[in-house]
């Protein structure tokens, strides 16, 4: 089966809101949210970018990604909600299986929080697929936990990746652009009314305690055994994939 590789269509122009006033955009978020208000949120200036720990991560679309991507991971090791250590390659079969992979931003990002709640809603399609949901998230395992209790979600399919090496794996994007000014974010504004159910027991206290890793963004994947079936990488923050995409990939994928 050949791989799909999502392209996301080219945003249209900013929202007044957000291309007159980053802080105004950013104030939108519910009030528990890290960015609860105007006089809150800092927008660094260019004198102030060299102070931020920032990793190289190339800007490979989608289409660059190998169909063997899998293998790439397979020595990538990251936690169970719980703590455990675990390999990523050992989350599901990787001879027939079938996953759902999504790589949440971080743990204290709104917007994640939202997809979290998509995904739970979606788990007992995809059960009853036979796929597997692994959800994957920035931060450490308390971080996880903190969602999973909170939101809540299944502690069973969350796993914490604090040193972001999945996402390194998968040439994910990473900078103050992608995360607070790209123009693929305006989708948030479709969705604002589930972003507000799902952080109503949101806590700032998910956000990793390494600061940097709010730049991160994240992407969702799927595969059948090691035969990567979907790619997509978010643009920016709330960028994220149509699940009606993941299941008309996933759901129809014949289950060995």
């Amino acid at each position: 089966m050949a791989v799909i590789l999502a392209q996301t269509v080219p945003s249209p122009k900013l929202p007044p809101v957000i291309s007159q006033s980053p802080r105004r955009f950013l104030s939108l978020f519910p009030l528990k949210s890290p960015f609860a208000s105007p006089s809150s949120v800092t927008v660094p200036s260019s004198k102030q970018l060299p102070s931020i720990k920032f990793r190289l991560v190339t800007r490979a679309s989608a289409s660059e990604l190998s169909p063997n991507v899998s293998d790439i991971l397979g020595d990538v090791s990251i936690f169970t909600a719980a703590g455990q250590p675990v390999m990523f390659k050992d989350l599901w079969d990787e001879k027939e299986g079938i996953a759902v992979v999504a790589l949440l931003r971080h743990f204290g990002c709104p917007c994640c929080w939202e997809l979290a709640s998509t995904l739970k809603e979606a788990k007992a399609r995809l059960d009853a697929a036979g796929v597997k949901l692994i959800a994957v998230g920035v931060g450490t395992p308390n971080k996880a936990r903190i969602l999973a209790e909170r939101l809540p979600f299944p502690a069973d399919c969350l796993y914490a990746d604090p040193d972001r090496t999945a996402y390194d794996a998968l040439g994910l994007y990473y900078g103050v652009g992608r995360t607070f000014f790209n123009p693929a974010s305006a989708k948030v504004f479709t969705r604002f009314d589930a972003l507000q159910k799902a952080v109503k027991n949101y806590t700032i206290e998910a956000t990793p305690d390494d600061r940097s890793s709010v730049l991160q963004q994240g992407g969702m994947f799927v595969f059948k055994g090691k035969e990567l079936l979907y790619a997509r990488k978010d643009e920016g923050t709330g960028d994220h994939a149509p699940l009606d995409d993941i299941f008309d990939i996933c759901c129809k994928v014949p289950v060995s």
